[in-house]
């Protein structure tokens, strides 16, 4: 489960740059191709920050969608899995988001 060694890289950094403070909300970008789960980050971040200051915090996940072009025809599409594959059958695609595994702001008390 390589959810809890993100949730426990994610719990070290917010610790790293608010030390002192009370965190209340830790806010993320999980892409929806970035192979990440979602439900299972969720759960694993309750376990990590037990004892920590971010005990009691609230998780608020986003998750953009998969977008892609066509190397070949240059049309522009929404993924929804893994199969990088254009409507023209071209699987030469440049993937632009959805891969995003980012904090995107920490509150703090």
């Amino acid at each position: 489960m390589h959810e809890l060694s993100i949730m426990s890289s994610v719990v070290d950094t917010v610790r790293e740059r608010v030390p002192d403070a009370t965190v209340t909300c830790v806010r993320m970008e999980i892409g929806k191709l970035s192979g990440v789960l979602v439900d299972s980050v969720l759960f694993c971040f309750d376990v990590v920050v037990a004892g920590t200051n971010l005990e009691g915090a609230s998780l608020d996940i986003s998750s953009p969608p998969g977008r892609a072009r066509c190397r070949a025809c240059g049309s522009s599409f929404d993924l929804d899995d893994l199969i990088f594959l254009c409507s023209c059958g071209s699987a030469d695609v440049q993937v632009l988001s959805g891969r995003e595994l980012r904090i995107t702001s920490v509150e703090v008390a």
